[in-house]
């Protein structure tokens, strides 16, 4: 049921990866990983820095603080997050990926970055069920195929903001714990977030609130799930279900084209529709606004998403 002006056509379902390389010892032999960071996180690709700064008391991966350009970041080495093995003899000469997102700017070491590669997120399947090694699963949001039948992992970064809990001085789950609604809201919303924690916070804050919560991990089945509520509710859909909270970076559809099919459908794009994501690059904003999304948030405050939640749903 597509409305005239259709917003789908214009959003694709694809994202650009920046291609890096990471080098594992395994068994004497040197086995060369490929992983992928969004480029739209990406601030610079630069040389390892010569001065590296120590913060005593800091998990073995953070190396420290480094300056660029008169900004002191966090300098992550990925090996040790990952618990990866290699070579103490491989010559090599590291990059760091310098990122943004969650308002962060953070610096993470690589052993090489290849070059972008620009893949259709239908071709992303989740970690949960491509990957075998559940240490390494938790650290990896899905995996995609690339050329000779190679496997390019996407790295979960935010578990490392929340390995290292620099979201907020109390931590995000502080945050949580110490939140109190003071205006209750009724009837259901709709989370879609491929992470688990993220579905966790977002369950209990919008719970404290007052909402039902229906939850999916990525924008297709987000789109089912709409259909068996349509099927449920009918046309008193906009009655039942007040919200729909969607994450950008997602399996198999991303929330930028899974928000302009229910904007495309006349009978879910009056149901407001908030994003949620660690992505604070202006051109994914711009995005949102042009499906003619209510708002965008960069995660995670619970007070914040109260006050937008509030400011959105009194708009109605």
């Amino acid at each position: 049921m597509k409305s005239k002006d259709s917003v789908a056509k214009a959003i694709s379902n694809e994202m650009e990866l920046v291609d890096f390389r990471i080098y594992e010892d395994k068994d004497g032999e040197t086995y060369e990983g490929v992983y992928g960071i969004n480029v739209a996180k990406v601030v610079s690709i630069v040389d390892y820095p010569s001065e590296i700064f120590e913060t005593p008391g800091s998990p073995e991966y953070m190396l420290g603080m480094f300056d660029l350009r008169g900004d002191v970041l966090p300098l992550i080495d990925l090996t040790r997050w990952m618990n990866i093995k290699t070579k103490e003899d491989l010559k090599i000469h590291k990059k760091v990926v310098v990122t943004e997102f969650n308002n962060k700017q953070l610096g993470f070491v690589v052993h090489s970055a290849r070059r972008l590669r620009r893949v259709s997120w239908a071709d992303i399947e989740s970690a949960m069920f491509s990957v075998s090694n559940d240490e390494q699963r938790s650290k990896i949001t899905g995996t995609t195929r690339i050329e000779d039948g190679r496997t390019l992992l996407i790295l979960d970064l935010e578990g490392i903001v929340d390995d290292l809990n620099l979201h907020m001085p109390g931590g995000e789950e502080a945050d949580v714990d110490h939140f109190k609604a003071t205006i209750k809201f009724d009837g259901s919303v709709l989370i879609v977030d491929d992470s688990s924690i993220a579905r966790k916070l977002l369950r209990n804050i919008l719970t404290e609130i007052g909402f039902n919560v229906i939850d999916e991990s990525d924008g297709a089945s987000a789109l089912e799930r709409l259909e068996q509520l349509y099927q449920r509710w009918g046309n008193s859909i906009t009655q039942n279900l007040k919200l729909i909270i969607s994450d950008i970076e997602m399996p198999r559809m991303d929330g930028l084209h899974f928000g302009a099919q229910v904007k495309d459908d006349v009978r879910f794009n009056k149901i407001p529709f908030l994003f949620n994501s660690s992505i604070s690059h202006k051109s994914s904003i711009d995005e949102g606004k042009k499906i003619g999304a209510d708002g965008y948030l960069v995660k995670f405050d619970a007070k914040v998403l109260y006050d937008e939640i509030s400011r959105i749903l009194q708009k109605k």
